[in-house]
């Protein structure tokens, strides 16, 4: 499963608004954004948000 779609289940089962999702997880509110248009995210960035995902209860698997 790629980073963008663990995010969106993530994001349709919390409620969470994407772009907080991007500043809580990473820093950047134009995250989620970003991906949606393309954006390749570096293996670190990747490995942050897997890790924000298993402490908030997202299934990162």
């Amino acid at each position: 499963m790629t980073v963008l779609r663990k995010i969106h289940k993530f994001l349709n089962h919390s409620g969470m608004p994407p772009t907080k999702f991007g500043r809580l997880a990473v820093n950047d509110p134009r995250f989620v954004g970003d991906l949606r248009n393309g954006r390749e995210p570096r293996e670190q960035t990747v490995r942050r948000v897997e890790a924000f995902l298993e402490t908030h209860g997202g299934d990162a698997r």
